[in-house]
């Protein structure tokens, strides 16, 4: 809990608030067709509100506790085009998908990567 969760393209804040009892931070992003691409960050306390412009790398919001299923915090991120999910490893740089696998999960011991 407490980590900055970063947008991770630029766009607008379509939603920031909770939902079922967790923060929620929905960006839908710019040039990607009509309905636009969307992520979904949760459960994040919001620190953008509704309409705000965020570039890629742009703090949205910060980490809250974890669910049940994780041990410690994880951030879920959701990638949707109306209400059909997609993979949001899709919006990786290739660079990244070449090298160690994805962590989806937390990882312990394994250093974070300086951003």
């Amino acid at each position: 809990p407490g980590r900055t969760v970063r947008a991770a393209a630029p766009g607008r804040v379509s939603f920031a608030g909770v939902v079922a009892g967790r923060g929620v931070v929905s960006v839908e992003l710019d040039g990607t067709g009509e309905p636009p691409l969307r992520i979904t960050y949760q459960p994040v306390t919001a620190e953008v509100e509704r309409g705000d412009r965020v570039t890629a790398g742009q703090p949205v919001g910060v980490l809250d506790r974890g669910s049940f299923h994780c041990r410690t915090a994880c951030l879920h991120w959701g990638l949707l085009r109306g209400e059909e999910y997609l993979d949001p490893l899709s919006l990786l740089p290739g660079w990244i998908l070449r090298g160690a696998p994805s962590r989806l999960l937390p990882v312990f011991g394994v250093p974070e990567p300086d951003v």
